[in-house]
């Protein structure tokens, strides 16, 4: 039980300096995008989603090293990110839409974010299919290894999206942002990723830990303890700006971060190592479900251009089916997701 308490202490703890370095995070890069004249969908999508996912990234990289760097599992930076991604998809946009009374979208949102991020979750996919065909292992014919050029693939997408984003801020008319500091202002952003990076840490630790302590899976820890840690950042950012009645920012926030995650976090793993194995039984089902989760959030995004409350509480019930049903997957009640 000492153990137990311990690996929720450092839990706890590591969450709560995530969330503090978010604050710091979210400010500078508000005030480097209001510098620089970003326009809000390409300020939440791209400036303030790569900051606020700089805690999926380090996960990854922590996850995937050989020790005594990090964890060397593949696996649980892998389920660290789609289970940061569903909570971005489902939580933050809820949380935001019932504090906030209402989310605000725009046909931006709809059909240039949310469509693009389906394509990033094809990608991801079509990618470990690859590796299955190519590259399989011998032993399991659901497993393959991710090399760096298949790695690649997804990263050279990303850049494709960075690229549409640019031509947004060409044809924007930038409102004037008054005196900032821009040394300063990069400063504290820079200060904020070290100090996610080390909370990070403790959070890949604990659940780790966590695995070992039950006798499970550490897949359900990323799931869990890791994405939804990793995830503060972006739900701080989301919340305030929902708040703030710019419900523009705070959708491409999560869409962009989720972007982010998929085409970035996850094959630096792989270019970090060299090549991993990746279990297509695992990954196609979680990306799946993030594929019907994408569709559901597309579909109340559509109807009158907002996320209403109601909308909000019924994305929260069905990231808690979610949760349950990886809970009882991991326990062997059910088998849809083999080798979890």
């Amino acid at each position: 039980m000492l153990r137990l308490l311990e690996l929720s202490v450092i839990a706890v703890v590591a969450t709560a300096v995530v969330w503090k370095g978010s604050e710091w995070l979210e400010g500078a890069s508000k005030n480097l995008s209001a510098h620089y004249g970003l326009p809000p969908v390409v300020q939440g999508a791209v400036v303030v989603a790569i900051g606020s996912s700089f805690p999926e990234l380090v996960s990854v990289v922590l996850s995937t090293a050989p020790p005594p760097i990090g964890a060397g599992q593949f696996d649980l930076g892998v389920s660290a990110v789609v289970g940061s991604a569903v909570f971005n998809l489902l939580v933050i946009p809820a949380v935001s839409g019932i504090l906030g009374d209402e989310v605000s979208a725009s046909r931006a949102i709809v059909y240039k974010e949310a469509q693009f991020y389906m394509v990033a979750v094809s990608a991801v996919v079509i990618t470990f299919a690859l590796a299955v065909i190519y590259y399989p292992v011998p032993e399991d014919r659901l497993v393959g290894t991710v090399t760096r050029p298949l790695a690649a693939i997804p990263v050279l997408l990303y850049g494709v999206y960075v690229f549409t984003q640019y031509q947004d801020t060409n044809d924007f008319d930038a409102p004037d942002a008054g005196e900032i500091d821009i040394a300063r202002q990069w400063g504290w952003l820079a200060l904020s990723l070290v100090v996610i990076a080390v909370a990070v840490e403790g959070l890949v630790e604990a659940a780790v830990g966590f695995g070992d302590f039950f006798g499970t899976p550490s897949f359900l820890w990323g799931l869990t303890v890791i994405a939804a840690g990793t995830s503060l950042p972006d739900t701080l950012v989301s919340v305030r700006a929902a708040q703030e009645n710019r419900g523009e920012t705070s959708l491409a926030n999560v869409l962009g971060s989720n972007v982010f995650d998929l085409l970035v976090a996850v094959p630096v793993g792989v270019l970090i190592v060299g090549a991993v194995p990746v279990n297509f039984g695992v990954a196609v089902p979680l990306l799946g479900f993030l594929t019907v989760a994408t569709v559901i959030v597309f579909g109340f995004l559509r109807t009158e251009l907002t996320l209403s409350v109601r909308e909000s509480y019924a994305l929260l019930g069905l990231y808690a089916v979610f949760i349950v049903w990886m809970v009882l997957e991991t326990f062997g009640v059910l088998g849809f997701v083999p080798g979890a």
